[in-house]
C-alpha cells in the first residue's frame, strides 16, 4: 500500500450541523454505497445502532474506507452530542486530519468549539466545511468571520457559495475560478464548471485575494510574486496550502449542502490535497517498557517494529469483542502475537476486520497507517499499546473526563442478577466515561456517566442488546468535598493484643492545591522518624480516606499533604498499621481544615426566540444561573450561562413548555466550585437526616 495515498480522518462537529448527512454523501460519491441513506428517515448507514435511528443522532463514532481519486480514506463519524465527547477525544488521538463541520445558520455552536479545542490538544490538521448552505438565513461571510474570531485568525475561504438559503445555486472555486453547479436529477453525481456569473466576480476576487495574501504568508516566492501583482502559478498555490494546513498553521474553508447533493466532491477534493498522509505527520513518541525517560520513536513505515493503540472496545453480537486500533508502524498478521506493555501480556490477533459501519470483512495483514479492528484481544482496554513483543513500546495513554451524574439501578429478578452485572463491565470496558460501583451503605449499584443522555442510552442498550430487565433510580449530581485552609494533624494507631502488636503514628500538614490538582503527596521526613518502606503505606492510607469526606460521605479532591514527621515501634510496625494511621491523620485534619461541598457547574447554551428571551432567563436565574453572555441572531437570541448540574435535572421539558418547544440548549461540564452556603447547609440536614 502506497502510504502516500491514505488519508485518516474525522468528520466532528455541533450537534445537527450535518454530519452523518455528509458521511452518507461521502460514501455514495466515493460508490461505496449505491444509495443514500438520511438521518430522518433512520436510514444513515453510519448510525446504525436502533438508539441512533429513532434518535436522528449520533451516539457512537463509526469507521469506514472508502476511495477517491486513487487515494484510500479511512473515515471516523463522530457524535456532536456533548455526552458522548469521549468518542471525539478517542477518535481524534489516532486520526491523522479531520473535516470540522459548521452550521451556515447556526455559524459556530458550542460543541463546535469543543471539538476544535479537542482538534488542537492533538495537534490534528483539519478543513471546515460550512454546510446547509441552502437553509433560510444561511450567512457564509458572518460563519467565517466568527470562526476567525472564535479560533484565531488562520481560517481561509478556498470556495464560496453563489447565492444563499433559497437562492443558493452552486459554489465558486477560488483555486481555479470556476463555477459549479450540480445536476438535481442525478443526486449531483453529475455537475458543469462554468465562468463565474458576472454578478459575482468581485465578490470572488476579493476572497481570492485574501486566500492568496494567506497562503503568501507560508510561501517567500509566492509572496515575491504576489507583492509584483504577478500571476500565481496553480500548482503551487495548492503545494502552500497543503504545508501551511499540514502544519495548523491555515484551515481551509469550504461550502455546500450536503442534503441538496452540491459540494461533496470539492470537500473530498480537498481531504485528497491539504490533508496529510500518516508520512506527513512527525513520528509517533513512546516511552521504553524498562525506562520511562527514554523516548523511543515509531515512523509510518512496514519496515519497523509494529505498534498500535487501542483506541476503542466494542460488544458486537457476531463475533464478540472488537479492538479498534491505530497502527502506527510495521504490520500485523492474523494470527500473530501481540504484546500489551501496560499489563505485560501476550495478546493473539484471531483475525483482522477492515469495518464499514457495522459491517466487516475480514483482512489477512494490517500495514502502518491503518485503522483496523481486530478479534481476539482479551486484556486490552481503550488506551492501550500493542507492540511486537521483540521491540517493546509504551505509546502516550488517552485522558478522558470524570463523570459528573449517576443513578442506581436495581435488576428486577435473581436473573437478571448475572446479566446486568456482566453487561456493565462489557459497557464500562467500551466507554471510559462510564463509570460502575457498589454503594456500600445501600448495596446498590450506582452507575456514572457524562450526562442524562449518556445514562439513558446505557439503560437503553442494558435492556435492549443485552436483555436485563431493571429499574433505575433518579439521576443525582457527583458533588465533592475539598478543604480550604492548611492544617498539621495526627494519626496514632496502636493495638495490643498479645503477641505481635500493631504501631504507626504519623504527623501530617494538609492545604488545598491551588492549581486545580486531585492529590499531592510529599515526604518532608528528615532523619529515619519514620522508616522509608513505610512512606507509600501513609499515602495509599490517605487516599483510601479521601474516598469519603467528613461532611457528607463525597470523595474528596485538591488536596496537598506533606508528611513531616512520626514514630515507628522496631517490632510492632507494619504497612497496614501506617495506612491506617495515614487514613486517621487525613479524617483529623479534614475536620479541621474548614472542608466545603463543591459541586459540577455546566456551562448551557440556549439559542430562543426573542418572544420568550424573558421568560428563559428569569427561570435560569431561578436555577441559580450566572448569565454570561446575550448575542442576538437574526430571528433568535443566543444565551450563554453557567449552571449548577443539580438545577438542571429535567430542564429539556421545562424549556419546551416556556417557548412553546422553539428553544434548543446544549450543556457541557466547566468546572467544579464550592456550593453556597444555604444549599449546602439544606444538603447537610438531609444527610444527618
Amino acid at each position: 500500500m502506497n502510504l502516500e495515498k491514505v488519508r485518516n480522518i474525522g468528520i466532528m462537529a455541533h450537534i445537527d450541523a450535518g454530519k452523518t448527512t455528509t458521511t452518507e454523501r461521502i460514501l455514495f460519491y466515493t460508490g461505496k454505497t449505491h444509495r443514500i441513506g438520511e438521518v430522518h428517515d433512520g436510514a444513515a448507514t453510519m448510525d446504525w445502532m436502533e438508539q441512533e435511528k429513532e434518535r436522528g443522532i449520533t451516539i457512537t463514532s463509526a469507521a469506514t474506507t472508502c476511495f477517491w481519486r486513487d487515494h484510500t480514506i479511512n473515515i471516523i463519524d463522530t457524535p456532536g452530542h456533548v455526552d458522548f465527547t469521549v468518542e471525539v477525544e478517542r477518535s481524534l488521538r489516532v486520526l491523522d486530519g479531520a473535516i470540522a463541520l459548521f452550521c451556515a445558520v447556526g455559524g459556530v455552536e458550542p460543541q463546535s468549539e469543543t471539538v476544535w479545542r479537542q482538534a488542537d490538544k492533538y495537534n490534528v490538521p483539519r478543513i471546515a466545511y460550512v454546510n446547509k448552505m441552502d437553509r433560510t438565513g444561511a450567512n457564509f461571510a458572518a460563519t467565517l468571520a466568527t470562526m476567525n474570531e472564535r479560533f484565531g485568525n488562520k481560517c481561509v475561504a478556498i470556495t464560496i457559495p453563489a447565492g444563499e438559503g433559497e437562492m443558493f445555486s452552486g459554489i465558486i472555486d477560488l483555486l481555479s475560478m470556476k463555477f459549479r453547479v450540480f445536476n438535481e436529477e442525478s443526486a449531483g453525481t453529475t455537475y458543469e464548471d462554468l465562468e463565474v456569473p458576472e454578478d459575482m466576480i468581485d465578490v470572488a476576487n476579493e476572497y481570492r485575494e485574501k486566500m492568496l495574501e494567506a497562503v503568501a504568508d507560508y510561501d517567500d516566492q509566492l509572496l515575491e510574486q504576489f507583492l509584483h501583482d504577478e500571476p500565481l502559478d496553480p500548482g503551487q498555490v495548492m503545494i502552500a496550502v497543503r504545508k501551511a494546513t499540514i502544519e495548523s498553521k491555515m484551515v481551509p474553508v469550504l461550502c455546500g449542502s450536503s442534503f441538496k447533493n452540491k459540494g461533496i466532491q470539492k470537500l473530498l477534493d480537498a481531504v485528497v490535497d491539504f490533508l496529510p498522509s500518516p508520512l506527513d505527520k512527525p513520528p509517533i513518541e513512546g516511552r521504553a517498557v524498562d525506562d520511562s525517560e527514554k523516548v523511543v520513536l515509531r515512523h509510518p513505515t512496514v519496515d519497523e517494529p509494529a505498534a498500535a493503540l487501542a483506541f476503542k472496545i466494542m460488544t458486537d453480537p457476531y463475533v464478540g469483542r472488537l479492538t479498534y486500533m491505530r497502527l502506527y508502524s510495521g504490520t500485523v498478521k492474523a494470527g500473530s502475537y501481540l504484546l500489551n506493555p501496560s499489563s505485560h501480556v501476550k495478546e493473539r490477533i484471531a483475525r483482522i476486520l477492515r469495518m464499514h459501519s457495522n459491517k466487516r470483512e475480514d483482512i489477512d495483514v494490517a500495514h502502518a497507517g491503518d485503522i483496523v479492528a481486530a478479534i481476539g484481544l482479551r486484556k486490552t482496554t481503550t488506551g492501550d499499546t500493542l507492540c511486537d513483543p521483540k521491540h517493546p513500546v509504551i505509546l502516550e495513554r488517552m485522558s478522558f473526563p470524570e463523570p459528573v451524574v449517576s443513578v442506581s439501578i436495581e435488576p428486577k429478578t435473581q436473573a437478571d442478577q448475572d446479566k446486568l452485572t456482566d453487561a456493565l463491565i462489557k459497557l464500562a470496558e467500551e466507554d471510559p466515561t462510564f463509570r460502575v460501583k457498589q454503594d456500600e451503605d445501600t448495596a446498590q449499584t450506582i452507575i456514572s456517566g457524562m450526562g442524562e443522555l449518556h445514562l439513558e442510552i446505557l439503560v437503553d442498550r442494558l435492556m435492549r442488546e443485552f436483555g436485563v430487565g431493571a429499574s433505575v433510580g433518579r439521576p443525582s449530581v457527583a458533588y465533592k468535598e475539598t478543604i480550604t485552609r492548611e492544617v498539621e494533624c495526627e494519626g496514632k494507631f496502636v493495638r495490643q493484643s498479645g503477641g505481635k502488636g500493631q504501631y504507626g503514628h504519623v504527623k501530617i500538614r494538609m492545604r488545598p492545591t491551588t492549581d486545580g490538582t486531585h492529590f499531592r503527596f510529599e515526604n518532608k521526613i528528615v532523619g529515619g522518624a519514620i522508616p522509608r518502606e513505610y512512606v507509600p503505606a501513609v499515602e495509599k492510607g490517605i487516599q483510601d480516606a479521601m474516598g469519603s469526606g467528613v461532611l457528607a460521605g463525597y470523595p474528596v479532591t485538591g488536596i496537598h499533604c506533606e508528611l513531616i514527621d512520626g514514630s515507628y515501634h522496631e517490632v510492632d510496625s507494619n504497612e497496614m498499621a501506617f495506612r491506617v494511621a495515614g487514613s486517621i491523620a487525613f479524617q483529623d485534619g479534614a475536620r479541621k481544615a474548614q472542608p466545603i461541598i463543591l459541586e459540577p457547574i455546566m456551562d448551557v447554551e440556549v439559542v430562543v426566540p426573542e418572544a420568550y428571551t424573558g421568560a428563559v432567563v428569569g427561570d435560569l436565574n431561578s436555577r441559580r444561573g450566572k448569565i454570561n453572555g446575550m448575542v442576538p441572531r437574526e430571528d433568535a437570541t443566543v444565551v450563554a450561562v453557567s449552571v449548577p448540574l443539580s438545577e438542571m435535572f429535567g430542564y429539556a421539558n421545562t424549556l419546551r413548555n416556556i417557548s412553546q418547544g422553539r428553544a434548543v440548549f446544549t450543556m457541557q461540564f466547566s468546572a467544579y466550585q464550592p456550593v453556597p452556603a444555604d444549599v449546602s447547609k439544606k444538603m447537610l440536614e438531609k444527610v444527618k437526616l
